[in-house]
């Protein structure tokens, strides 16, 4: 699925060396779809990106612009970022991939990288993280502690990333608790807490005693912890801050190890586009520490399947598993290919209501 930008390969031969004959540092921007101070998914891009600075010191410059919207404000925003002098620009947010494939047509000497996309060019990679192991993680400590067989889920965009973490947390919810429902609200941001609040107070009155979340800020932690006896999970940060209730642990995005290799790469002259889909194996997912609130029998559970898909050993769609209207989807022990879950549109069996346009 995918769809390459042409580009004169010699002047990206070129490109990388230059940089090596600089006196000045490489430097490596970062666009940024929220605030650096989010809690969550840009606060662990920012985080990398310091990371980026304190590893290499004087060799490399970081700059960043935050709350970039996705669309027109982004292309104008990476193109300045270029026309400044930046050799490497990371773009971290789905929303980014066209202004990102748009410029980086026009500056062919510049190296890009675009999180969680899936377009590239021969100066365009992408990257991203397999967030539905952290997710399955999260279904089953919450399937094991609902006690309303009700968890809310505060979902962001309707995209395939999206779509994945829902179903991987549904299946494996359902798989220690049968009576479980998800209750899906699409907030259509990924950070706007006042809305993030309000969808989780929403699913709250609603008798959802377990909140999962694809938006990016602390709200909804904020939000059980007023009503108490619900329980959370961080979303692409620890949310530490809200432990040991009502967040009971969390996905943590580790970029660091990932930007520092891209920006050697540059230094070295070796930089070349990839598409880059790592999980906890690899260690770009992180499964924030299991607090106390969880029952040791169900935090050694999650603990043993942690280990099991870091192995290899289990993926978290292995059939027998059928799509939301009883169709065939994996046979028994068939396990679902990169393809189909990097385009993944659909709902598992069991699921409720439509995912949007």
């Amino acid at each position: 699925m995918n769809r390459r930008t042409l580009l004169a390969s010699a002047a990206i031969a070129l490109a990388a060396p230059a940089a090596m004959a600089q006196d000045e540092p490489v430097k490596a921007g970062f666009i940024y779809v929220g605030p650096i101070g989010d809690g969550g998914w840009t606060y662990e891009h920012d985080k990398a990106r310091l990371a980026v600075e304190e590893h290499f010191g004087d060799q490399v410059e970081t700059v960043y612009q935050e709350s970039v919207p996705e669309g027109a404000d982004a292309q104008r925003a990476i193109t300045q970022m270029a026309l400044s002098g930046a050799d490497i620009i990371f773009t971290t947010s789905f929303g980014f991939m066209d202004p990102t494939v748009e410029v980086a047509s026009k500056f062919p000497d510049v190296m890009f990288e675009h999180a969680t996309g899936y377009k590239t060019a021969d100066n365009l990679s992408t990257y991203s993280a397999r967030f539905y192991e952290g997710r399955a993680i999260q279904g089953h400590i919450a399937g094991s502690m609902t006690e309303t067989n009700k968890i809310g889920y505060i979902a962001s965009f309707p995209i395939p990333e999206v779509i994945r973490g829902i179903n991987s947390a549904y299946l494996h919810a359902k798989e220690v608790n049968p009576d479980v429902e998800f209750n899906i609200v699409w907030a259509y941001t990924w950070f706007d807490p006042a809305k993030e609040a309000d969808a989780a107070r929403a699913l709250i009155e609603n008798g959802n005693d377990v909140i999962l979340q694809h938006t990016d800020s602390t709200a909804p932690q904020a939000a059980a912890q007023e009503a108490g006896d619900v329980i959370t999970f961080g979303q692409a940060s620890d949310m530490s801050e809200y432990a040991p209730s009502p967040r009971v642990s969390s996905i943590i995005d580790n970029w660091a190890p990932y930007y520092i290799d891209r920006v050697q790469a540059v230094i070295d002259g070796s930089w070349e586009s990839q598409q880059v889909w790592h999980g906890i194996g690899e260690g770009m997912v992180e499964i924030g520490e299991i607090s106390d609130a969880v029952p040791e029998e169900v935090r050694t559970s999650a603990l043993e399947l942690k280990e099991r898909l870091a192995s290899g050993e289990y993926h978290p769609f292995t059939g027998p598993i059928n799509r939301q209207d009883g169709s065939a989807w994996l046979a028994e022990g068939e396990v679902a290919d990169d393809e189909t879950l990097l385009g993944m549109d659909f709902y598992v069996e069991g699921l409720t209501g439509e995912i949007p346009n």
